[in-house]
């Protein structure tokens, strides 16, 4: 390095043209930048001399500003198509030649500038550079363009969320979806790795955190604020693919032939009440009495018959075996078939001439199954009743609708036999939860005639399909629970009578099986039994059907014992995360309710505990149906009544805390 060369380095990754002043010591000069700054430099750093010395630091401004007006990357493109060509490498000083026939500094360094720059046309090597092959400079432009539209998509974005949060209205591009479905993945799968979503809140300046992702999604309109995070989780399929809707479309408007057309009976000159909840809009069973000549009374159990619209294997069974059920949310249905057809001529409507599969039963004195039959057939639904009108009529004793109160008699005698059977019957209030334009509604469901008449009936139809089943023996999908091992009754006698005691009871009772073989149902007290009255809504259900009505047609059965076995495993597997699914989105709304009604005063009833030795037990909210986690404060017992008050909710994060009142405190209350 000489005094007064102009030199180019580089300070914190910018390029500096420097004159240089001065040796300093034996390794270093110190150069003064066009700013009059100082610099100490050690010869190793400097990166291209400018020829033409001596230079004045002062002449540095008007030097780059001459040097920078003759830059142009297009002729940088022209130049190496040239040099590609003659398989000839290039300095600065040689292109200046060839791009501006002359080589005066200012050219000169243009050229370093565009050479040193460049990414695409040429490759350093040594002093030289080379030109890159035709096909490698072709992929490096691709591979620009890729991420300058990115990066133009990226700026795009930005502005849509700016708009969007805003309250302007934003049409979202397909770029952007993947980059929601990376936030959404974030915050329902938080163990795994995130890194699209950690950088796409950086770049929105938020924190990586599953909750700032969360408020984003609901902020731009792309979640709810009560989002069911569950639901997404499962997997379970909240729309029906436009193939299965066609179907149905087609199955509304021209149904298929009735296989059973030769068996199907018609029961429509009999009284049929169909019994539900209001709300229900898929109407699986009916019921009526027939009055034979001997004065003897049968029962007739009529299930819809779904299967008269679906063949096995065809679109509608496999979109229904995939759900595997409909699920019943607080917020409404999501139906295991289109609603179309479910609410529609799958159901038993009233006043219409509906397909059923019936099942007839005669009873003894003390409620056994004397006799039965199972049929096709067509029923005309009389009346659509609520459990509430059933239960106003029993207690009035209607004469006009007597069959309501012959159907109720046979349902005590069938409770009564079933409990010489060894039945278990569990009584806990049981919460019903709706949600309706985000007003939240709770009802208690406590036992009632009505209800204990529907649940006998169905099991009912349940013993009849089992035993039916076991006596030809059919591959079905029966359904069994093992004996529970019950603590003795004198220590059940110690605890409170109720919820208490049930609670204890229900606690030891092992969960129900499903098999291909007849197995015995503990809690029922039957031998063998088969869930066939909700096909509508439970594939299990249409399994059975699809099996019992082939083989009183005569008829190879669809499925095989392997076939229904690997059916069922996916099926039973399908429906635990469809019942996780309800229970996760009953509690979120169970806690929101509690979390808006903060300042109300619950009754509580200390129902079980969790880790006695922490004081951490589950509580009965008696008025609401809920059972929920407490830590007393005090010494409780099992049974014992406290009055509380929630004082933190978070039904996002499953969090619910309570505050036990002093008795101060109550009295004001009161």
């Amino acid at each position: 390095m000489e005094k007064g060369q102009l030199i180019e380095f580089r300070l914190q990754g910018e390029r500096v043209l420097a004159v240089a002043e001065r040796p300093e010591g034996k390794k270093d000069w110190i150069v003064i930048d066009g700013r009059g700054q100082s610099h100490k430099l050690r010869p190793q750093r400097v990166e291209y001399t400018v020829a033409g010395s001596p230079y004045d630091p002062t002449e540095i401004p008007s030097f780059f500003t001459e040097s920078q007006a003759l830059v142009d990357p297009d002729n940088l493109a022209v130049a190496w198509e040239f040099l590609v060509e003659a398989s000839e490498p290039a300095t600065p000083e040689s292109l200046a030649q060839l791009l501006f026939s002359a080589k005066t500094p200012q050219q000169c360094y243009a050229c370093h500038l565009m050479l040193a720059e460049d990414k695409i046309f040429f490759k350093r090597k040594g002093d030289f550079y080379e030109p890159r092959a035709e096909a490698q400079v072709r992929e490096i432009q691709h591979q620009l363009e890729v991420e300058a539209q990115k990066e133009r998509e990226k700026t795009e974005f930005l502005q849509r969320v700016n708009q969007a949060i805003a309250g302007e209205t934003v049409t979202w591009e397909d770029s952007d979806r993947q980059r929601f479905e990376s936030l959404e993945k974030f915050v329902l799968y938080p163990e795994q790795s995130a890194r699209a979503a950690h950088d796409l809140l950086e770049m929105l300046g938020r924190s990586p955190t599953t909750e700032q992702a969360f408020r984003l999604l609901v902020s731009l309109g792309w979640w709810s604020s009560h989002e069911n995070l569950a639901l997404l989780r499962s997997g379970y399929p909240r729309k029906f693919s436009q193939k299965v809707l066609d179907v149905s479309h087609a199955r509304l408007s021209a149904s298929p032939g009735d296989t059973d057309e030769g068996n199907r009976i018609d029961l429509t000159h009999l009284k049929t009440y169909t019994i539900d909840d209001e709300s229900t809009s898929e109407i699986d069973d009916g019921l009526s009495i027939e009055t034979l000549e001997d004065g003897l009374h049968k029962v007739w159990i009529h299930i819809a018959d779904p299967t008269r619209l679906l063949s096995p294997g065809d679109e509608l069974d496999l979109e229904a075996r995939r759900r595997s059920t409909s699920l019943y949310l607080p917020t409404g249905m999501i139906s295991m078939f289109p609603e179309e057809l479910a609410t529609g001529p799958m159901s038993l409507r009233q006043g219409q001439v509906c397909a059923a599969l019936s099942f007839g039963v005669l009873l003894t004195e003390n409620g056994a199954i004397a006799d039965y039959e199972i049929t096709p057939s067509w029923v005309k639904p009389t009346y659509r009743l609520t459990y509430d009108d059933v239960d106003e009529m029993l207690h009035l004793r209607i004469q006009a609708e007597s069959e309501i109160a012959l159907l109720a008699d046979f349902a005590h005698k069938r409770r009564k036999w079933r409990d010489a059977q060894g039945s278990i019957s569990i009584k806990m209030p049981e919460a019903s939860i709706k949600v309706q334009d985000e007003n939240i509604f709770i009802e208690v469901l406590h036992a009632s005639m009505s209800r204990e008449l529907v649940a006998e009936m169905m099991i009912l139809a349940g013993e009849v399909a089992g035993h039916y089943g076991r006596t030809h023996g059919l591959p079905l999908p029966f359904r069994g629970q093992p004996q529970p091992e019950l603590p003795p009754q004198e220590e059940l006698l110690l605890l409170p009578a109720g919820p208490v005691r049930a609670c204890a009871v229900r606690r030891c009772m092992p969960r129900s099986e499903m098999g291909t073989n007849p197995v015995r149902h503990a809690s029922l007290g039957l031998d063998s039994y088969i869930q066939v009255t909700s096909p509508i809504r439970r594939y299990t259900d249409l399994l059975a059907h699809f099996q019992i009505k082939a083989h009183l047609r005569g008829d190879e059965l669809p499925f095989s014992v392997d076939e229904l076995k690997e059916i069922l495993y996916s099926v039973v597997t399908s429906s635990q995360e469809a019942v996780h699914v309800e229970r996760q989105t009953n509690r979120y709304w169970s806690l929101e309710y509690l979390r808006r009604n903060a300042d109300q005063v619950w009754q509580g009833l200390v129902l079980r505990w969790l880790r006695e030795d922490e004081k951490l037990g589950i509580i009965l909210l008696e008025e609401l149906g809920l059972e929920l986690p407490h830590r007393f404060e005090r010494a409780v017992a099992l049974g014992d009544r406290l009055e509380v008050k929630v004082s933190q909710a978070d039904p996002h994060k499953d969090e619910i805390r309570f505050r036990e009142l002093l008795e101060t405190e109550i009295a004001a209350a009161s």
